[in-house]
């Protein structure tokens, strides 16, 4: 009984939701699954299901090692189920009304040393237009800790060089004003004077960052750049745009800036996003106890 429901379910995402095949074929997995539990403890039927059985079948994975959001994702699928039988009155009660999904434990993010930094920030060629340019857009995220969106997005009126400030846009279009340091502000002197006019291809270009059609360059593109100077420089750990924001952070915090103002440099609308970068500064500092300490 519970397989044919579960077609129906199927059915109705794939018709009525429109839902990609590999969703599909997720939901119909984890759902599976929990029927395949419940048969080998005699309960097929759907409407016959409980919060028990749920809550069973929860701890059925969590005792095979599955991951958090393996069961999170489970529990999201028979939820997602029921509600459909709900609405189709097969079942006049919800089992998952009152369960809530576990917590998942939030991943530190991976942070450079600033040796790390300072190999990485030295890897561009500065006799090449695209290795000034590289140069110049990792000093500014590593400075000021945008986005990666948020400097692929910068236009030339949003970079004030005289007063040392950029103005972005972050998450739902908030504009925020961020300091400049002096190394970043030389570099952006150099791009402009000996890498962007020989860029673009028109006055008229807004972008402030270009590529070498002398267009906007892409997330993509910057995504390739830090790649390919990570691997120069031979740093053995991964490297994504935003380990360059991580680390700004990070030391900023590692040197005494206080919380608010990296909240405010991040353009994070909550403290408590921020606070993660707390975490790592703990987990250093115990780090660094542990090995000088004599009695650690």
């Amino acid at each position: 009984m519970g397989e044919k429901w579960i077609e129906e379910y199927i059915y109705f995402l794939k018709v009525e939701k429109g839902l990609a095949k590999n969703t599909l074929e997720s939901y119909g997995r984890d759902l599976k699954s929990f029927f395949s539990f419940l048969n080998n403890n005699n309960c097929i039927d759907p409407a016959k299901v409980c919060r028990t059985d749920i809550v069973s079948y929860l701890l059925h994975l969590q005792s095979n090692g599955k991951a958090v959001s393996t069961i999170s994702r489970n529990l999201a699928s028979i939820r997602s189920f029921y509600h459909f039988l709900m609405e189709e009155q097969v079942v006049n009660k919800d089992p998952c009304s009152d369960l809530e999904s576990p917590r998942q434990e939030k991943k530190l993010p991976e942070i450079l040393t600033i040796n790390e930094v300072d190999l990485l920030l030295s890897q561009p060629n500065q006799l090449e237009v695209t290795g000034i340019r590289d140069k110049a857009m990792l000093e500014v995220i590593y400075a000021t800790g945008i986005r990666v969106s948020e400097l692929v997005s910068l236009n030339k009126m949003d970079i004030n060089i005289e007063s040392g400030y950029l103005r972005c846009s972050g998450k739902g279009n908030k504009e925020r004003i961020v300091p400049l340091g002096k190394i970043a502000v030389k570099n952006i002197y150099y791009y402009l004077e000996k890498s962007r006019p020989k860029l673009v291809k028109t006055e008229s270009e807004e972008a402030f960052f270009v590529n070498h059609h002398g267009k906007r360059l892409t997330r993509q593109g910057f995504w390739k750049i830090i790649k390919k100077y990570a691997e120069q420089a031979r740093i053995k750990r991964k490297i994504t745009p935003h380990t360059l924001r991580h680390s700004f952070a990070t030391h900023l915090l590692e040197n005494g800036a206080d919380l608010r103002s990296v909240q405010e440099m991040l353009g994070h609308a909550d403290i408590s996003t921020t606070q993660i970068y707390t975490h790592i500064t703990r987990k250093k500092l115990r780090g660094v106890y542990e090995k000088t300490h004599p009695r650690a």
